[in-house]
């Protein structure tokens, strides 16, 4: 067994209800297809890794997401009362599957790409844990050592808020567990955001080829 996973933490394909900050101000049927293109472009960045990507998903979307994606994908439900509690049981079940690396991300980073996971991982062989910056001041991707992983590097945390990043770096500070960082990269929240990262486009950025034929559809009022 490959000792290196993927977690790739994604939402059911439900109209209005991914992306829903910009579906208030979007067709909804476009933020859906949106969003499927963030998890295509994702797992176009994964893939080429050849790790085993482990998913999980929310409680209760087992059906939606095999329709999605079929059958045969290694997936778990997400367990727990809080995003970090949900992260932490999914750490916990990859390294009792015999995992001694795995690095979690989730489907909202259009600019990620295979280069950048495969230094997270390469970090990963020295460092105890490692982490990938986002702009609003949380995190899109982070990852552990089986032998150095706490679950306390969830708890009290202030989730969807700017302080994100700043209280897990004091959290693993007080925990002795050392980290690497990788790119900052912002994730698409807001319709600001998706502005933004169509702004980018023109100068040149990098993003997945699904992605960018919605933000082509966006950027000639098609949404």
């Amino acid at each position: 067994m490959a000792n290196k996973a993927v977690i790739v933490f994604l939402k059911a394909p439900e109209k209005g209800r991914v992306k829903t900050r910009l579906s208030n101000s979007l067709d909804k049927g476009f933020v859906l297809e949106l969003y499927k293109a963030f998890v295509k472009d994702t797992l176009d960045a994964v893939v080429p890794l050849g790790r085993p990507i482990v998913f999980f998903w929310p409680k209760n979307k087992k059906k939606a997401v095999t329709e999605w994606l079929g059958d045969d994908i290694l997936s778990f439900p997400q367990q727990g009362v809080d995003l970090g509690q949900r992260m932490a049981h999914a750490f916990k079940t990859v390294f009792d599957a015999g995992y001694d690396r795995a690095v979690l991300i989730g489907t909202d980073i259009p600019q990620l790409n295979s280069d950048i996971l495969t230094r997270a991982f390469e970090n990963l062989e020295s460092a105890p844990a490692v982490i990938g910056p986002s702009k609003d001041g949380g995190y899109y991707l982070i990852g552990f050592q089986k032998q150095t992983f706490s679950s306390r590097v969830f708890e009290g945390i202030d989730w969807s808020t700017p302080h994100v990043l700043e209280q897990t770096q004091a959290v693993m500070d007080t925990n002795n567990i050392s980290f690497s960082r990788v790119e900052t990269l912002n994730d698409i929240d807001t319709i600001a955001d998706l502005k933004d990262l169509a702004d980018d486009l023109e100068d040149g950025c990098r993003v997945g080829r699904h992605t960018r034929a919605m933000l082509e559809k966006y950027r000639a009022g098609r949404c």
